[in-house]
């Protein structure tokens, strides 16, 4: 599992030299330089429409105790925002970016548990904590996604209930049929047969 993160690498700048420490909290270096980035350009459109990445689609229902935060991200590449305590299950939500290694390794598995269940199980794909847009649909590309991918560049996402402070990836979230975030880890999906245990389990899907 990858530690690394933008925040990580910031604060070690930070405490370099290249700014006082005290002067701005890491974290909140990291979402101003999120901010910034743009994800929905005519680049980004072509790049996704060419890997035939499914358009974000946005939920009906409001928000419920225990549930995906009540937060509004971009889609990916471009597309409608999508408010994802509106969202409801059975599906599974990763949490993946570029500068990650095991997010690269796992990918093609997620994709392949997409295609043989996504009538089931919805696969949802979140960029988190990435500001390489063009590079992570590329990626996506080359690994075959074809599922609806988000962007979290300024890392909202982070510490916002029911999510832990997120400070590794990949991230992994089970969410129910209700609506409700029923099993949430740090986790490397290296096999198929690994993530169907996991949704039988904490989602009770006989897949």
């Amino acid at each position: 599992m990858i530690r690394r993160t933008l925040v990580a690498v910031l604060a070690a700048a930070l405490l370099a030299g290249c700014a006082p420490a005290a002067e701005k909290d890491p974290t909140d270096l990291a979402r101003e330089i999120g901010s910034k980035v743009d994800v929905d350009t005519p680049q980004l459109r072509e790049i996704k429409a060419e890997a035939g990445i499914a358009d974000c689609a946005p939920g009906d229902a409001s928000h419920v105790d225990g549930g995906l935060p009540d937060l509004t991200l971009p889609c990916l590449g471009g597309g409608p925002d999508v408010d994802l305590s509106t969202l409801r299950g059975p599906m599974v939500v990763n949490l993946w970016a570029v500068w990650c290694t095991p997010c690269r390794r796992e990918l093609p598995i997620l994709q392949e548990f997409h295609e043989k269940y996504g009538e089931k199980v919805a696969m949802l794909g979140v960029n988190y904590n990435d500001t390489q847009p063009k590079q992570a649909l590329q990626l996506a590309e080359k690994s075959g996604v074809t599922y609806e991918q988000l962007a979290d560049p300024a890392i909202h996402l982070d510490d916002n209930p029911p999510f832990p402070t997120l400070r590794g990836l990949p991230f992994l979230a089970l969410v129910d049929a209700d609506g409700r975030v029923v099993h949430q880890e740090f986790v490397v999906i290296e096999s198929l047969h690994q993530l169907e245990g996991l949704v039988e389990e904490h989602l009770g899907v006989t897949l």
